[in-house]
């Protein structure tokens, strides 16, 4: 009899509880819903990562500079920090030389001798614009070069103007014993007078009085014109004149228009 009772007082119980029907329904498609974006979100986080696998890995950020620390333990102003900023910021990826490797490279193209042979030139172009100052300054201080030429054509002579003119006379007649001769045949106008001046130095040196240049006519013997219209002016000029006191053309027996007598300074 109780437990029908108890019974009884149970089912009533299940009978004032209330319907959870539509509960259930609703925790059922909020369920469905998260399942939903969980899936989306899982899709669009594979798409991210092939994205990224096909972009390639991601270029690296440069490291920034060193923090600027001052110099010499003094403190830097606001304008020397900044200046080193810019300076480091400037030098990132500069790849410094290799120790001992040469910055400019030794080309084949200059001869090893170049510098030798350079100065050997410029030291006879100096010795030669020496020589024609040395020569232009005689000219102009040395009262005593100074020559007196005349010349016809055919016949040449010439005397210091401290010179006696009867040296010339003597010379024209023949009439000094001639000391040494000279033959200029075959010479460049260049070679000649070298050789000229070279000559009358010697000879002078000796204590010579006279000599014969030969310097020929021009008739047979190519250059020998050239010789004869320089040979006045080589004995009055330059330094052939130092050793020169006079000169007059030789007679026909001593070579005629083809040479000249030579006068020599005491």
């Amino acid at each position: 009899m109780a437990k029908k009772k108890k019974d009884k007082e149970k089912k009533g119980d299940d009978a004032t509880l209330p319907k959870f029907s539509g509960f259930h329904a609703l925790a059922g498609g909020l369920s469905d819903i998260k399942a939903k974006m969980d899936a989306e979100k899982k899709a669009a986080e594979q798409q991210a990562a092939e994205k990224k696998k096909a972009a390639g890995p991601a270029p690296s950020r440069p490291k920034p500079p060193p923090p600027v620390e001052p110099r010499g333990g003094s403190s830097l102003t606001r304008g020397d920090a900044d200046e080193e900023l810019t300076f480091h910021r400037m030098m990132q990826g500069v790849t410094p030389l290799e120790s001992g490797r040469a910055r400019v490279p030794v080309t084949s193209a200059v001869p090893k001798d170049a510098p030798r042979l350079r100065a050997a030139e410029m030291q006879a172009r100096a010795r030669e614009e020496a020589e024609k100052a040395l020569d232009h300054l005689h000219a102009l201080v040395d009262d005593a070069a100074r020559f007196e030429v005349s010349d016809d054509g055919k016949r040449v002579e010439g005397r210091r103007v401290d010179a006696s003119p009867d040296l010339v006379r003597s010379l024209r007649r023949g009439m000094l014993p001639i000391d040494g001769r000279l033959d200029l045949h075959g010479l460049t106008a260049g070679e000649a007078r070298e050789k000229l001046v070279e000559f009358l130095r010697t000879m002078r040196a000796r204590g010579e009085r006279c000599v014969l240049v030969i310097h020929g006519k021009g008739e047979r013997t190519p250059g020998a014109g050239v010789l004869r219209g320089e040979i006045a002016a080589w004995l009055s000029q330059g330094k052939a004149r130092e050793s020169v006191a006079a000169f007059a053309t030789a007679r026909e027996d001593d070579g005629g228009e083809g040479a000249v007598y030579v006068a020599l300074r005491r």
